[in-house]
């Protein structure tokens, strides 16, 4: 793996992957996130470590994917944007990716500082837990680009309907307080505080049995899924393929518009 994309590191029964682009608020283009899916995959493969901790560099957890024109967009001048490919492309690195990751059996902690937009969620809410800075936010405007949400719909099940709605409708930001009110993170502490919050509680959890562990992990997941959480997902996956079909049909591109500032929220 690049070190100038993903950081990995073990130490004491802790595998650390960190999103490092921290120029770009670890804004995640292709290539970051199959090294990110290494690591996970070295994580779950590593008989010594049984906590995995997912972190960003610098001052921001996530700005979501990489939708900057002169990098998202390396078709030949006039190539035709196809849906086949578009669709191909987002079922392995956005969908695949994210539910391998929830369902690797150990235990895994999301720390999340700063601006968690978009795709960031598709990274942070495969996590069983996430640890919060007291200035991290939460969003998803991708509907400014005629898409009706990201491509991993956990929203309805972090949220609850008619948040995610008033999310999804509006692209406020919630942040760290909020979404602990409704069940989405489970801790907030200052953010100075935030790696030695998250290693405190990955080091508690470390000292469990890891059959235990997996099994536990195992029971919360299968319920979710007997409730229908990655059925739901994979289908509304497709609705989201159904906005880029719509949107290469108007204007020849995967989204409506050429969406210029999106991530505002991203502080300087």
């Amino acid at each position: 793996m690049s070190a100038d994309l993903v950081l990995y590191d073990v130490a004491d029964a802790v595998a650390t992957i960190t999103l490092n682009r921290p120029e770009l608020a670890n804004a995640q283009n292709m290539p970051l996130l199959d090294e990110l899916d290494a690591a996970w995959t070295r994580a779950d493969r590593d008989p010594e470590v049984r906590v995995i901790v997912l972190r960003g560099n610098g001052k921001h957890f996530s700005s979501g994917h990489d939708i900057d024109p002169r990098t998202w967009n390396t078709r030949d001048a006039g190539a035709k944007w196809l849906v086949s490919e578009v669709y191909e492309s987002e079922t392995r690195r956005f969908l695949e990716y994210s539910l391998k990751w929830r369902n690797i059996a150990k235990p895994s902690i999301a720390a999340v500082r700063g601006v968690c937009i978009a795709g960031g969620l598709l990274l942070a809410w495969p996590c069983d837990l996430i640890v919060a800075a007291d200035n991290a936010t939460f969003s998803d405007p991708v509907l400014a680009m005629g898409i009706g949400g990201v491509e991993y719909h956990g929203h309805t099940w972090e949220l609850g309907a008619r948040l995610a709605k008033e999310i999804l409708f509006t692209g406020r930001s919630i942040d760290a307080e909020e979404a602990h009110r409704v069940g989405m993170v489970n801790r907030v502490v200052p953010r100075a505080d935030l790696e030695s919050a998250t290693r405190q509680l990955a080091a508690e959890i470390a000292t469990r049995h890891p059959f235990a562990l997996r099994m536990a992990k195992h029971a919360v997941n299968q319920t979710l899924d007997i409730q229908g959480f990655t059925a739901a997902v994979r289908a509304v996956f497709d609705i989201h393929q159904l906005g880029h079909a719509h949107a290469i049909s108007e204007t020849g591109l995967p989204v409506l518009i050429a969406l210029e500032g999106m991530k505002k929220q991203v502080s300087e």
